[in-house]
């Protein structure tokens, strides 16, 4: 389990550290997620090398909720104070992200490998 733990948090560490090395826009997290992957799909990792800490954080993943969800409850006169600011955001982004991956998606399928 400690060489299990010590694979995930190595490729997390990594991430940080490209993100802080190189001023990067995305969280060190998921650059450390995609090493992973990487790291998996090139063979440098073996998936038994992970599967029982990966099975067992998944398994648990509700647990990861909840200190959001408190922070949520702890800050809700907030949230109510902005309520319509937020939600109009929150669905005017929906529909841009919507928009756009549909678009993205037109034009790979246009011209992209999978074009015919």
């Amino acid at each position: 389990m400690v060489k299990q733990c010590t694979i995930l948090f190595g490729c997390m560490a990594l991430g940080e550290l490209l993100v802080a090395v190189t001023g990067l826009s995305l969280p060190g997290s998921i650059v450390g997620m995609l090493l992973l992957a990487a790291f998996l799909e090139m063979g440098w990792v073996k998936l038994e090398w992970v599967k029982n800490i990966s099975d067992f954080l998944l398994s648990n993943l509700g647990f990861f909720f909840v200190p959001p969800g408190v922070a949520l409850m702890l800050n809700f006169d907030t949230i109510a104070r902005d309520f319509w600011p937020i939600t109009i955001a929150t669905l005017v982004s929906t529909v841009l992200v919507l928009l756009s991956t549909g678009w993205t998606h037109q034009i790979v399928r246009r011209y992209g490998p999978f074009h015919k």
